[in-house]
C-alpha cells in the first residue's frame, strides 16, 4: 500500500512539473520579440554574392511578405520548398525573402538554381542571415520557420517547421 501511495504521489508531481513547464514555454513565447512588436523589423542579409546585403527595412509595404528561414541541407526544408514551388504560381501576391544562418553561399546558390527560384518575379532575396537575427526574433526551434506579414508589414503568423500553400492563401485572405 505504501509503495502505491508513494508512486501515485510522484505521477501527480510529475504531472504538475509538466503543466508548469508548459505554462513556462508558453510564457516565454508570448514574450518573444515578434509578439511584442508586431512590426517586420529591419535586419540585415548577405545576398548570393557573397558581398552586398539587403535590409529588410527595403521590404515594401503594398504586398504580404514571407520571411522563410531554411538550411540547403535540410531534408525537411527540401520538402516544403517542393511542396510551395508546386503552387508557387498561385502565390504571386507574396513577396518570399529566403534566407539561411549558416549554411554556405555555394549550397544555398545550389538549392536556388535546384528550384529555379530566378523564374518567379516574387522571390525577391535569397541569402543569409548573417547576424541570426531571425533565429532571436521569432524564437527558432527547427527549420523551416516562416514568418507572414500583411501588406503594411505586420505579423499575421509564424509557421513553425510546415507551411502548404493553403495556409498562405488562408492566412493572406483572413481579415
Amino acid at each position: 500500500m505504501r509503495n502505491l501511495v508513494f508512486i501515485l504521489f510522484i505521477l501527480c508531481a510529475c504531472s504538475f512539473g509538466a503543466q508548469g513547464q508548459d505554462r513556462k514555454a508558453r510564457r516565454i513565447k508570448d514574450s518573444l520579440p515578434y509578439m511584442k512588436y508586431p512590426e517586420l523589423p529591419a535586419f540585415n542579409i548577405r545576398l548570393q554574392d557573397s558581398v552586398n546585403v539587403f535590409n529588410t527595412f527595403n521590404i515594401p509595404k503594398g504586398r504580404p511578405a514571407l520571411l522563410v528561414l531554411f538550411d540547403p541541407d535540410c531534408k525537411h526544408c527540401h520538402d516544403v520548398t517542393v511542396e510551395l514551388m508546386r503552387g508557387i504560381d498561385s502565390l504571386s501576391n507574396i513577396d518570399m525573402y529566403w534566407l539561411t544562418f549558416n549554411a554556405s553561399m555555394t549550397k544555398t546558390r545550389e538549392f536556388y538554381k535546384e528550384f529555379k527560384m530566378e523564374q518567379y518575379p516574387n522571390i525577391k532575396v535569397l541569402g543569409r542571415d548573417y547576424e541570426m537575427f531571425f533565429i532571436d526574433y521569432y524564437g527558432v526551434n527547427s527549420f523551416p520557420d516562416f514568418a507572414l506579414y500583411d501588406e503594411n508589414k505586420k505579423i499575421i503568423h509564424l509557421f513553425e517547421g510546415r507551411v502548404t500553400v493553403n495556409d498562405l492563401h488562408e492566412y493572406t485572405h483572413k481579415k
